[in-house]
């Protein structure tokens, strides 16, 4: 990894469910005082950071936070996720779009030097090949925020292609985290049910026990994102988003898995509106391009992560 430690970073969503491991892996590669957090309000777990309230749909003041830390590179976490876009899209629609183009004017205009910007699974559609779904696919996704990402990864293309943005993505899988809460996605189940677990020894899935999507745990997510950014410009050949994938797997296997901690645990199904989203998607991805190309590895597999999100949630 290539690091110029001088290089003051932004933030924007920090406080979320990314957010919040991101700031923490970022203070310790660039010291936290070159990591400005920003979000629509304060948190603890920005205590070391510079901080600054910021909606990123307000591009003068996105300017003048830019231009009073020197920022030269911006994470855009800021976002609508899943489940919440579709009870309100067009401010989903708003807040994915403008949010991005906002960002990507500022590295045209030259004021930042390189982007970040997290594409997803969602971009992909009922006509997408489910099964080991490759990089270059059918795309026709029918959610507000598969439709936001499926264009944002045409935009960063084009800001590239016209522009010579250096702009870099990454079409997560379904996050899986011990450190934050979940941000409304469709795959929030899969950290909600350790937290029921441990509480209650029980969990109501809202997502039928067969329905089986991709997944990473967010220590590899990090490492991903980290890495992504990292790496010399001419490995990075795909300028719109880059599948990477890690495990997949059913509410089933993960409640069975909880069950080899957790023996007393039970789990059952009724699948709700977010059920006809996770139809929508894939159940394994390919990502043989990022592997090739910046070398992409995973660490964890489903065991080590279940076992991981135990400990640490007990604690």
């Amino acid at each position: 990894m290539t690091i110029n430690k001088e290089d003051k970073i932004l933030i924007i969503g920090a406080g979320g469910q990314i957010g919040v491991e991101l700031l923490e892996y970022l203070n310790s590669l660039y010291g936290s005082s070159n990591v400005v957090a920003a979000d629509l309000k304060p948190s603890d777990a920005f205590a070391q950071n510079p901080f600054e309230i910021l909606d990123v749909l307000d591009k003068n003041a996105l300017i003048n936070v830019v231009k009073k830390h020197d920022i030269k590179q911006v994470y855009l976490l800021a976002a609508l996720l899943s489940a919440t876009a579709e009870k309100n899209p067009l401010y989903g629609w708003q807040l994915n779009m403008q949010g991005l183009f906002n960002i990507l004017d500022l590295a045209k205009e030259k004021q930042i030097q390189k982007v970040y910007w997290p594409s997803s699974i969602a971009a992909f559609g009922t006509t997408t090949p489910r099964q080991n779904t490759p990089q270059y696919t059918v795309m026709e996704p029918t959610t507000v925020y598969g439709i936001s990402k499926q264009a944002g990864e045409r935009w960063c293309e084009y800001y590239h292609l016209k522009y010579g943005v250096d702009v870099r993505s990454l079409r997560y899988p379904g996050l899986i985290s011990y450190k934050s809460a979940p941000g409304g996605g469709t795959t929030d189940y899969a950290v909600h049910i350790f937290h029921e677990a441990l509480k209650h020894k029980k969990y109501e899935c809202f997502l039928s026990e067969y329905t089986t999507l991709p997944m990473m745990y967010m220590p590899d997510a990090i490492k991903a994102t980290a890495e992504i950014m990292h790496a010399p410009a001419e490995q990075i050949k795909i300028r719109g988003a880059y599948n990477v994938a890690a495990f997949s797997f059913n509410p089933k296997e993960i409640a069975n898995e909880i069950q080899k901690h957790i023996p007393e645990f039970s789990i059952s199904y009724n699948p709700d509106f977010r059920q006809e989203i996770a139809n929508t998607w894939p159940q394994s991805i390919n990502d043989a391009e990022a592997r090739q190309h910046w070398h992409w590895q995973h660490q964890y597999q489903l065991p080590q992560m279940v076992t991981d999100m135990l400990k640490n949630l007990k604690k």
